[in-house]
């Protein structure tokens, strides 16, 4: 009688068991997703000025940067450290490509062709990367 109790029991917790595990792997998380637009920065053509120059678009470039930031459109900045074309990334919180444009503007590297850009739009799930 024992060997019997035993089975079902076996059989009833395998049962609950595989019902369990059905029933997650028909659950799909839901995700909150929210659009970003990430820039990818390139070295520009016009990379001629002289050290003084540079360096003064360099402050002006990390300037606008600290003003972006501020703002709250700028999430993420910084520099690629490999000294390939590929200089560095933004990662905007802006609803379209023409208003991040509209930002780039403000760049004096961008403006005076030290650096040229390509837009990106990016999805991941809010609280994931960003607040």
């Amino acid at each position: 009688m024992n060997k019997y109790f035993y089975f079902l029991f076996v059989l009833l917790l395998s049962s609950f068991s595989m019902s369990q595990i059905l029933a997650q792997e028909e659950e799909k998380p839901e995700w909150d997703l929210k659009i970003y637009q990430m820039v990818f920065l390139y070295r520009g053509e016009s990379r001629a000025q002289d050290s003084l120059e540079a360096d003064k678009i360099q402050a002006g470039h990390l300037a606008n940067i600290k003003r972006l930031s501020d703002e709250g459109k700028l999430i993420v900045a910084g520099p690629f450290l490999d000294d390939q074309d590929l200089r560095g990334i933004f990662i905007f919180d802006c609803e379209s490509e023409d208003e991040v444009k509209e930002l780039l503007k403000t760049d004096p590297a961008i403006t005076v062709g030290r650096l040229r850009y390509e837009i990106r739009p990016w999805m991941t799930a809010k609280g994931t990367c960003f607040k």
